[in-house]
Parts: structure tokens; C-alpha cells; sequence
């Protein structure tokens, strides 16, 4: 026997992922700022090691959202912000890479791993890069950041690269891997 309480096994939270266009509401800006804070306060601060003042971390990504070359996407989990990724586009004088983007700051907040959104993160940044005409993504990670080496690896991401000195956490110095997808072959000949 059941209450009408219970949730099935069946159920799961719904997982959005939205192209930033323009301002974010006073409470999307703090979720992402909460999102990003719990982020890097479990290791994972795609650059950030000790958490910002929020004033900073506000100021970030009002950058972010202002700059043209970079695409900013935001995952919800049930209408809370929980992660994001941002394309980074070559300048428009850039004519001999024009071709690649990069991928950073791909992140979802703990409370919000397990329920597919990395990945449906890293779906949708794939095909906004398609849309806008880029044939290959580039991205670079810690190679402590167990959880998005797999991911990346299962989507078809092939590491092309080792840099020994990428990062310095807690005073150790932490290596890094550079990957690359091609996502239209039909471009890139």
C-alpha cells in the first residue's frame, strides 16, 4: 500500500537547458551564483579554487552575458539554475580558426548531479555550436576532474594533449588535458 506521498521510481525532475539572451532576474542570479559557489566549494571551480565575494561572482557573470563571442547556457533542474557551460567564440578577425570554439565552465552544482544534466549541458552546447556554424569543439579539465573526463570521453571527445603545470590547487600542481571534437566533418575538409 502506497500514500499519495510517495514518489515513483518513475518520476524524475525536469531538466531544461537555456541559451542565455539578455539579463538574468534577480533570483536566476542567485542561483547561479549558489550553483557556482557549491560548485567550487567541492573541487569543481573551473578556475576558482576559493570562492569569490558575491559582489565578484555577480560582476562575472554579468561579463559573461555581455561579451558577444561567448554563449552562456544555464541548466535548471525543476526551475532552479544548476549548472552551466559557455562556448567561447574565435574573434571575427580570427579567420584561421574560425572553425573551433571552446568549451569552459561546464558545471552542475552537487545537489543537482545524477540526474543527466552535464551531459544534457554538453548535448546542447553541441548543437548551438553546430547552429552557429563551427565544425569542431575544443575543452580543456583538470585531470582530477574524474566525473567530466568520462563524460567527455562517452560524447566522443578525444584528448590530444597533456600540460603538466595547468593548475595549482591547495599549493599542488595538477595536470591538464585538452580534448577535441569534431562536430561537422562536413566544415572542417
Amino acid at each position: 500500500m502506497s500514500d499519495g506521498n510517495a514518489i515513483k521510481l518513475s518520476d524524475k525532475p525536469e531538466v531544461v537547458i537555456e541559451k542565455v539572451t539578455g539579463e538574468l532576474s534577480v533570483n536566476d542570479m542567485n542561483d547561479l551564483c549558489d550553483a557556482t559557489d557549491a560548485a567550487i566549494a567541492s573541487g569543481g571551480g573551473f578556475g576558482w579554487v576559493k570562492l569569490p565575494a558575491r559582489d565578484i561572482m555577480e560582476r562575472y557573470w554579468h561579463g559573461i552575458i555581455t561579451i558577444p563571442t561567448r554563449t552562456l547556457l544555464v541548466s535548471r533542474l525543476d526551475g532552479v539554475i544548476c549548472g552551466t557551460a559557455i562556448l567561447i567564440a574565435p574573434p571575427k578577425n580570427n579567420e584561421a580558426q574560425n572553425f573551433a570554439v571552446q568549451l569552459t565552465s561546464l558545471f552542475v552544482t552537487p545537489w543537482a548531479r545524477r540526474y543527466g544534466v552535464a551531459s544534457k549541458l554538453l548535448e546542447k552546447a553541441e548543437e548551438i555550436a553546430i547552429e552557429d556554424g563551427f565544425s569542431v569543439i575544443n575543452l580543456d579539465v583538470r585531470e582530477t576532474q574524474k566525473a567530466a573526463i568520462s563524460l567527455y570521453e562517452a560524447r566522443g571527445f578525444k584528448e590530444f594533449g597533456r600540460n603538466p603545470y595547468y593548475a595549482r590547487v591547495e599549493g599542488k600542481i595538477i595536470a591538464g588535458l585538452y580534448y577535441t571534437k569534431i562536430i561537422n566533418p562536413e566544415i572542417v575538409v
